[in-house]
C-alpha cells in the first residue's frame, strides 16, 4: 500500500522499546526520516543504531524526559534544524502506576498528568507552528483502551488519558483548516514491558500467577490473544499516511475486540 510517507519527518516519543520502538521501525520502513527520544540513553541509542542499519534512514536520537517542556522545545527545534520540518508527531509515554483510588497520592496524580497529558501538550505546542507553515501535519497520541472503557485499578490512566482525548478533539477542530490531522490510538492488552508490570502487580493482588493474568486478559478479547506492538505501529502509520487523509479527531482502538461498547 502506498502511504505517501517517504522522506516525511516523523517524531516518535518513548521509542526505545515497546509500542514506541515498533512505531519508529514502521515509519523507517516507509522511508521516513526519524527523530526519536526516550529517557533511557543506552536503549535509545541501541534502537537508533539498529533502525539506521536495517532501514538505511536518517535517525536523530535524543535522551530526555518528556515532562520537561524546555527539553521538548529544544528537541523539536533540533529536529527542524536537522531535517527542515516536523511532519508527524507521535506522543507516547509510559503508563502511571496501577492502583485503586484510595491508594492514590497527590504527587502521583500530578506525575500522571505531567507524563500522560502535559507531554502531549508540550509536543503539540512545538510542532503545530511548523506543520501550519507546510499546511500538512499529523499528530497521533498513544493512550489506552481506558479512554473508552475504564480498567479496574488503573484509576490514574482512566482519568488522565481521557483528558488526552479532549485535547485531540480540540486540536483537530482548531487546526483541521491548516491541513493538520489529530487522532488518538488506544491499545488494548499488548505484549509490552508495561503489561508485564501490570501482570506482576495484579497477580499479587489477586493471588494468581502472572501466566494466569496473561491468559485471562487474552480470553477477554474477541481474538483470544494479546496484541503485538507492530500491530499498533501499523495503525499509527496508516493514520499518518495519505490513506487516512479524511480522518481527524478520532480514537482508534487496537484491542482485539476487548471494548464491549457500540
Amino acid at each position: 500500500m502506498e502511504t505517501g510517507l517517504k522522506n516525511r519527518v516523523a517524531i516518535v516519543a518513548a521509542s526505545s522499546q515497546g509500542i514506541g520502538r515498533a512505531t519508529a521501525e514502521a515509519f523507517a520502513a516507509e522511508g521516513c526520516r526519524l527523530a526519536i527520544c526516550a529517557r533511557n540513553r543506552d536503549a535509545l541509542i541501541d534502537a537508533a543504531e539498529k533502525i539506521r542499519r536495517q532501514h538505511n534512514v536518517e535517525v536523530l536520537a535524543e535522551p530526555f524526559d518528556v515532562t520537561d517542556a524546555g527539553a521538548v522545545r529544544d528537541f523539536v527545534n533540533g529536529v527542524v534544524q536537522k531535517f527542515g520540518s516536523a511532519d508527524i508527531c507521535v506522543t507516547n509515554a509510559g503508563g502511571p502506576p496501577a492502583k485503586g483510588f484510595l491508594a492514590t497520592t497527590a504527587d502521583e496524580w500530578k506525575g500522571a498528568v505531567e507524563v500522560n497529558f502535559m507531554s502531549a501538550v508540550y509536543f503539540a505546542h512545538q510542532v503545530i507552528p511548523h506543520m501550519r507553515k507546510k499546511k500538512w501535519g499529523r499528530i497521533i497520541t498513544v493512550t489506552s483502551i481506558t479512554t473508552k472503557q475504564p480498567v479496574a485499578d488503573l484509576v490514574y490512566s482512566n482519568a488522565v488519558r481521557a483528558a488526552v482525548v479532549g485535547l485531540v478533539k480540540s486540536l483537530a477542530n482548531e487546526f483541521g483548516k491548516d491541513g493538520i490531522l489529530v487522532n488518538n490510538v488506544g491499545p488494548g492488552y499488548t505484549a509490552t514491558d508495561r503489561l508485564k508490570e501490570l501482570a506482576h502487580s495484579s497477580s499479587a493482588a489477586l493471588g494468581k500467577s502472572e501466566k494466569e493474568m496473561f491468559e485471562s486478559w487474552a480470553a477477554d478479547t474477541a481474538l483470544k490473544r494479546l496484541g503485538e506492538p507492530r500491530e499498533l505501529a501499523d495503525t499509527i502509520v496508516w493514520l499518518a499516511s495519505e490513506r487516512a487523509s479524511y480522518i481527524t479527531g478520532q480514537t482508534i482502538l487496537v484491542d482485539g475486540g476487548l471494548y464491549r461498547g457500540l
